[in-house]
C-alpha cells in the first residue's frame, strides 16, 4: 500500500558539508525537508521507492537498480565525512519487473554506488529510519506520456502490496531560472516553471500532459520526466498536493511538494 509520496530536490548544496556558507540561501528548502521527514517517519514506511533522472540510466527504457545494498558519499563535492548506506528491497524490485515487463520498457541493473540524486533525499528523509529498504528507479529519454503510463503501471503493483511503501520523485525543476545558473539563463523559464508548479498544485493532469516537450530542454526542465512517473502513480488516488517550498537562489528550481495519500 502507498503511505507517503512527495517531490524533493537533490542538490548536494543542501548537505551541510557541501553547501557550507551557501546553505543559508536554501533555508526554506532545508526547513521543508525537515518537516517532510516528520511526515515520512509518521507514515511508517517499510520501503522507499526513489524515482530519479540520474543513476544508471538507459535512453529507451526505465531502470531499477537491483543491488542488495547501496553506499555513497559526497566526496566529489568536497565532503568526505558524510557517508550513507542502504539496503535494497530486492523482493519488491523483482515483483515490479515481473509485473511490468510486458507493459513498459524496463531493465534491472546492479550498481552499489549511489549518486547524489539518491543520497540527498536519503540524508533528510531517513534521518531516523536507517532500517528502511530502497527501490531506486531511473527515468529515461522517453516521452512524458510514457513516463506517466509507466507510473500508472507501477501503481498497479505498489497499491496491491501489503507492505507500507513510500514513493518520492527526486528531481529539480528548471535549471535555467537566472543568470547565476550553471546552465545559463532561458527567457521564459521562470514563467514555464511556475506554471508547472501551479498545475501540480491544481492536480491538473490534462494540462500537465499537454506540456510541449520541445520546450523542456530549452527551458532546462528535463528532470520533469521523473516527476511524471510519480504523477502516473498518483493519477487514480484522491490526494491533496501541499506546496512546502519552492526557491531558486542559484538559478535552479528546488521544489518540495507533499501529496497526502
Amino acid at each position: 500500500m502507498l503511505v507517503f509520496s512527495a517531490i524533493v530536490p537533490h542538490t548536494p548544496l543542501l548537505i551541510p558539508g557541501v553547501g557550507k556558507e551557501h546553505a543559508a540561501k536554501l533555508t526554506a528548502t532545508v526547513n521543508s525537508l525537515k518537516q517532510l521527514e516528520g511526515d515520512f517517519y509518521a507514515s511508517q514506511p517499510e520501503t522507499l521507492v526513489i524515482i530519479s533522472p540520474h543513476g544508471p540510466t538507459n535512453e529507451k527504457s526505465f531502470v531499477i537498480n537491483f543491488s542488495p545494498q547501496y553506499t555513497g558519499n559526497f566526496g566529489e563535492f568536497g565532503d568526505l565525512a558524510t557517508k550513507l548506506t542502504a539496503v535494497g528491497d530486492n523482493a519488491l524490485s523483482y515483483k515490479i519487473k515481473e509485473n511490468l515487463e510486458t507493459k513498459a520498457p524496463l531493465q534491472l541493473t546492479t550498481v552499489e554506488q549511489f549518486d547524489y540524486s539518491f543520497l540527498t533525499p536519503l540524508y533528510f528523509l531517513c534521518a531516523h529510519r536507517a532500517d528502511i529498504k530502497i527501490v531506486p528507479v531511473s527515468s529515461s529519454s522517453l516521452s512524458l506520456e510514457k513516463h506517466f503510463k509507466f507510473g500508472q503501471a507501477l501503481a498497479e503493483k505498489i497499491l496491491t502490496e501489503t507492505k507500507r511503501i513510500a514513493v518520492i520523485a527526486s528531481a529539480e525543476t528548471s535549471n535555467k531560472l537566472s543568470k547565476t545558473s550553471p546552465n545559463g539563463y532561458a527567457t521564459g523559464a521562470k514563467k514555464f516553471d511556475q506554471k508547472f508548479v501551479d498545475l501540480i498544485k491544481q492536480k491538473n493532469c490534462r494540462e500537465l500532459m499537454a506540456i510541449d516537450e520541445k520546450q523542456l530542454e530549452k527551458m532546462g526542465c528535463l528532470e520533469y520526466k521523473a516527476m511524471f512517473v510519480l504523477f502516473g502513480i498518483l493519477s487514480e488516488r484522491n490526494c491533496q498536493p501541499q506546496l512546502l517550498s519552492y526557491e531558486y537562489p542559484f538559478g535552479v528550481g528546488h521544489l518540495v511538494m507533499e501529496f497526502g495519500v
